[in-house]
């Protein structure tokens, strides 16, 4: 059997075509990214908390928090257990996802609450569809995933709930804030 051949059998056996990603570094990619992404999000709120976190948003905010910090536990774990190199740019996300977090708050609490709509809406977009491509063999991935889907859903309903519709540029401050959430998602991905 020629090299091509084998190629050919080896391709057809697994389902890859020659340059797709292995089950292996995909499940990486996902654990890589979900990690910085709930590292960023626990920023967020920190930098709405350091602006708001003493005003009449301040439990609500520190609720949000709290679940954000569950999730980032969890994926923490996950990079342990599954020998993950989590992404290199944690010291960026650190700085970006606080920064946004205390300009959103600085503007208003409705600006807060758009913002976490904003990135509420990138992340369920972003979780829907890894949940859709794993397997039954990370079915445990995939029902941590969609549980924590539906509390970044939660926090965008909470969001809605207190006028994030109503800040000043609502339209144009989530575009931007959805670009900047699906760029870091990218990047996360590989770097």
């Amino acid at each position: 059997m020629s090299s091509a051949e084998m190629g050919e059998d080896m391709g057809s056996q697994s389902g890859r075509l020659p340059g797709d990603a292995t089950p292996r570094a995909v499940i990486e990619r996902i654990i890589r990214v979900d990690h910085a992404g709930e590292f960023g999000a626990g920023q967020i709120y920190a930098g709405q908390i350091a602006v708001l976190g003493r005003g009449d948003k301040g439990d609500l905010l520190r609720h949000m928090a709290a679940q954000e910090k569950v999730h980032l536990e969890s994926f923490s774990k996950l990079i342990v257990e599954r020998r993950v190199r989590p992404t290199a740019l944690l010291p960026l996300w650190r700085l970006a996802g606080f920064a946004l977090g205390a300009a959103t708050a600085a503007m208003g609490t409705r600006a807060a609450m758009a913002c976490t709509v904003a990135v509420e809406e990138a992340i369920d977009e972003h979780y829907a569809a890894q949940a859709a491509d794993l397997t039954e063999e990370e079915a445990p991935l995939r029902e941590m995933i969609e549980t924590f889907r539906a509390e970044e859903l939660e926090h965008r309903d909470i969001g809605l709930e207190n006028e994030a519709e109503l800040a000043p540029a609502y339209r144009v401050l989530s575009a931007v804030i959805k670009l900047g959430c699906r760029a870091a998602i990218r990047v996360s991905e590989t770097i």
